[in-house]
């Protein structure tokens, strides 16, 4: 983490794909809160077991989408029980990795995932494709399921509230579908001093949510932040403004 003294179990969490789950991928536990990470996604099931592998949605990428076109925006729309999360996905901060999110979320990849790390005061992380299609929702963090991760891309802008970047893990060019929204701006120097997690756009409308969804019960620090009672995006949508 930081020399702000940011929990590394945060950082590992972040790191989700690395913001999602360094925790799980291997990030030392420390006295401060380590960016969420991301892990590896779990094992497939042997033949002839109940599937722990959701199916890959049919119409999905199966390797890096085109990039966002430079001026462009999306409004990529949330639906939850706790209420909506309207975000506006901006491709000049990141071209490759707001094409990746953007694709993702018209071909239906997140509907049914569920927000599977919260981090009160950080961040809550989501869109790991093990999480929400599967029984027994574990929290751990994944690379989302894809068959393909995105090339890194540099960050251009400061992390504050409402911030929606990219998870990944300490490899090079991992970021695959997990993604976080900051809760505060608090988190920036922590998240600012690793610079690494793509910043794709901006929570708009429905912050309220989003502190909603941050205040479920969750596992506490030693254990990754892994939601108890996970939220699940239960339909996301794109529109150009």
């Amino acid at each position: 983490m930081t020399r702000h003294r940011s929990p590394s179990w945060l950082l590992a969490m972040l790191a989700i794909p690395v913001l999602v789950a360094a925790c799980s991928a291997g990030g030392g536990r420390t006295s401060v809160p380590t960016i969420p990470p991301a892990t590896k996604a779990p094992a497939a099931a042997p033949a002839g077991s109940a599937a722990a592998v959701p199916a890959y949605p049919a119409g999905c990428p199966t390797t890096q989408p085109p990039a966002l076109p430079a001026g462009e925006t999306r409004t990529v729309t949330i639906t939850t029980d706790k209420g909506d999360i309207a975000m506006k996905i901006d491709a000049d901060l990141s071209p490759i990795a707001t094409g990746n999110f953007v694709a993702l979320a018209e071909c239906g990849y997140y509907d049914g995932v569920v927000f599977h790390r919260l981090v009160p005061g950080f961040v809550i992380q989501g869109g790991d494709g093990e999480f929400g299609r599967v029984p027994n929702v574990t929290g751990d963090a994944g690379m989302g399921s894809l068959p393909y991760t995105i090339k890194d891309e540099p960050v251009t802008t400061t992390y504050k509230r409402g911030t929606v970047a990219m998870a990944r893990t300490s490899e090079p060019d991992s970021v695959g579908s997990q993604f976080f929204i900051v809760l505060d701006d608090q988190a920036a120097p922590t998240l600012a001093h690793y610079n690494t997690y793509q910043i794709i756009g901006e929570v708009t409308a429905g912050m309220e949510t989003v502190d909603a969804i941050a205040a479920m019960p969750n596992s506490g620090q030693g254990t990754g932040n892994a939601a108890l009672q996970p939220v699940q995006m239960t339909k996301v949508t794109v529109a150009t403004p």
